[in-house]
């Protein structure tokens, strides 16, 4: 990975500090990225085998970019701005991330390691594994310092509440406003837009609404919706605000809700595929969209409208596209001469990715080298928040995703819970955009 030369930078250029050595950063940007543009693969140790990880989805729906940061450990650092001084340290190894003794038990146990059986029933031995196991077993180590009070807690009240400022939200937050409805729309991430501002552009992507357009104070960004509860004064949403003194809890409450969080990347099986230098695909098209930050070449591997959107976006920035490999087939209209209908795949490498292989169909064994193996397949829906209020979830054995069932309007079995966009199952962002506009109308009594 690494910088584009004609990236306009959003901040202002700053160290951080990671064990000692100074990296070169920009201030606001995840600190994930400074590393990565830096030239750092491996963040920490995976917990059991300690094999390296380094950063995957940049959604926080992973944990392979935990570190340490200013003495907190299990920081979440694709979430984490880059301030300058700020201290980090890789975790899970001994004593380093890049020389690590522990590694050794991925050689001794290739077969795999079930630690609960070791040694069990045998006098003596089986309750040094025991203590062994405690020892070794957690996440990092505790913080240095105590945490800091946490602001006070706050309680909003709206008609609607709104989660997700993608496409299906800002397409329904425009709805509501059309409608003089009450609403408020909270997003998590620093700017609203999800894919349209994040993902791989397609043709037919609806315009980013301007948050301007919205009655004002009542779109709320870096705000995660972690919860949905009842009590005595009513059904309410639990809401994390991030806030330059530290995160607020808000309790919203509301008559109806329009849940559209859309999904999280999923990581799929194939050999290696936890090598540092694998990465989500719509986290390799926000690291170039957002942060101008790209790999110098790379394989690209899975399959959907967004495979090959993404290998048009890399290669338009100046990366080498060595293959794009869909994995289900056939191939678009549009697709990369380098693309292919393949399977098998495999990353390669000792510590990162150096290189990738598949087996072409109806052909031989292709291997290509690279610096970064991008894994683009339609997103898994974040559907817990829905089932939590009442919504019925099924799994999709045809698509292998968990979705949400609602009407085409949105409505869910539960009568004040509305969904719209991946959270059903996935699709263009166009089409997210119309299920949300659907959803704004019949919450607000448009349609029988």
């Amino acid at each position: 990975m690494r910088r584009l030369p004609d990236a306009s930078p959003s901040g202002r250029a700053i160290t951080v500090d990671l064990e000692g050595e100074a990296i070169p950063a920009v201030e606001g940007e995840p600190v994930a990225c400074s590393l990565i543009a830096a030239g750092e693969s491996v963040f920490a140790r995976s917990i059991k085998y300690h094999r390296p990880r380094g950063a995957f989805c940049f959604a926080a729906a992973c944990s392979h970019c935990l570190m340490r940061v200013d003495g907190q450990p299990n920081v979440y650092t694709c979430r984490t701005p880059a301030r300058a001084g700020m201290r980090l340290e890789r975790q899970n190894a001994f004593p380093s991330a890049k020389v690590d003794l522990f590694e050794t038990i991925d050689w001794f146990f290739p077969r795999g390691l079930d630690h609960h059986e070791m040694f069990a029933g045998v006098p003596v031995a089986e309750q040094v594994m025991a203590k062994v196991a405690r020892q070794l077993a957690g996440l990092g180590l505790l913080p240095d310092h105590q945490a800091p009070i946490r602001p006070h807690s706050q309680i909003l009240q709206a008609d609607i509440a709104v989660v997700g400022g993608g496409a299906a939200g800002l397409a329904a937050a425009r709805g509501l406003t059309e409608r003089r409805a009450s609403f408020f729309l909270f997003e998590r991430e620093e700017r609203i837009g999800g894919r349209l501002r994040r993902g791989a552009p397609l043709p037919d992507d609806p315009a980013v609404a301007d948050e301007a357009s919205f009655p004002a104070h009542h779109v709320m960004t870096r705000a995660h919706a972690i919860g949905l509860y009842d009590d005595e004064h009513g059904r309410f949403l639990a809401i994390v605000k991030m806030e330059p003194e530290g995160p607020r809890l808000l309790r919203v409450y509301a008559d109806r809700f329009l849940l559209a969080p859309g999904g999280h990347p999923a990581l799929h099986p194939f050999e290696n595929n936890d090598l540092p230098g694998t990465y989500a695909g719509r986290a390799a098209s926000l690291l170039l969209r957002e942060h101008g930050v790209a790999p110098e070449a790379a394989a690209l591997v899975g399959w959907g409208e967004e495979l090959h959107a993404l290998g048009r976006l890399l290669q338009a920035h100046g990366t080498q596209v060595r293959a794009v490999v869909d994995l289900r087939g056939p191939l678009p209209a549009g697709a990369l001469p380098v693309a292919s209908v393949g399977s098998e795949p495999k990353a390669h490498g000792l510590r990162k990715v150096t290189a990738f292989s598949f087996q072409r169909e109806g052909g031989q064994r292709v291997k290509v080298d690279c610096d970064a193996v991008l894994v683009s397949t339609p997103t898994s829906p974040s559907f817990e928040l829905a089932r939590q209020g009442g919504a019925h979830v099924r799994f999709d054995a045809q698509r292998g995703l968990f979705v949400v069932e609602a009407d085409a309007d949105g409505r869910t079995a539960a009568p004040h819970l509305f969904v719209a966009g991946d959270i059903t199952g996935g699709g263009t962002a166009r089409e997210a955009a119309a299920a949300g506009a659907r959803a704004a109308e019949a919450i607000c009594g448009g349609r029988s």
